[in-house]
């Protein structure tokens, strides 16, 4: 049985209950406030990059399914959903990815791998036909979000907008011209557990406006 690290794929109503709790011990006066422990935020801030993996040993079908489950729950533009998905589980096609990729060189240790492509006969049209890339990149952060809460290990390693990795990968994979491979995603279980970044800035937070000044003509 794998055990969920979050109820994150069966518990996103938890994220309206409880996340910010007023304090009432008289010590604070009553008008502080305490974040309370929240397994979807939990499986978002602890979330990190694994490029260690655990030899020998491989992901479940069901496990990649709910993964892939996962990653199609992403919020699409007009709901074109304009994502394809590899699997990769044979060897032979990982160390060829690993050839064209030098920057997923971790692929020699992950039992598995998910390519996120864009597929342009379901892409908008006209302007629009980029939100592809928005799309398939939700889907990405789906996934990664869902290979943390089971326990998996798993790195977003970037293909396109390279058009010597997209070749590559194509070329390995056989895509056809209208797929688009997006990010190369190295799964496995983790070898390492790395303590999570804390990203926190509140120097990169703008409201309402950039400048309070207004250019008048």
């Amino acid at each position: 049985m794998v055990r969920l690290r979050s109820a994150m794929l069966g518990a996103v109503c938890a994220l309206s209950v409880g996340i910010i709790a007023g304090c009432s011990c008289g010590d604070c006066g009553g008008g502080s406030t305490v974040q309370q422990v929240n397994p979807v935020l939990d499986n978002i801030m602890t979330r990190t990059s694994i490029r260690q993996y655990q030899p020998g040993r491989t992901v479940p079908a069901d496990t990649v399914e709910i993964l892939l489950k996962a990653a199609m729950a992403a919020p699409t533009a007009v709901n074109r959903q304009p994502w394809t998905f590899v699997v990769i589980d044979d060897r032979s096609v990982l160390d060829s990815l690993m050839a064209v990729c030098p920057n997923a060189r971790m692929l020699g240790q992950a039992s598995m791998a998910i390519v996120t492509c864009g597929d342009m006969e379901r892409a908008l049209e006209g302007e629009a036909r980029e939100f592809w890339v928005e799309d398939v990149y939700a889907a990405t952060e789906n996934l990664l979000l869902a290979a943390h809460a089971l326990d998996l290990g798993a790195v977003w390693t970037g293909v396109y907008p390279s058009s010597e990795r997209v070749l590559g990968v194509r070329r390995v994979l056989r895509l056809p011209e209208n797929i688009v491979p997006l990010a190369l995603v190295p799964v496995g279980y983790p070898a390492v557990d790395p303590e999570p970044k804390d990203k926190w800035d509140p120097d990169k937070v703008v409201y309402n406006r950039w400048t309070d000044s207004v250019e008048t003509e």
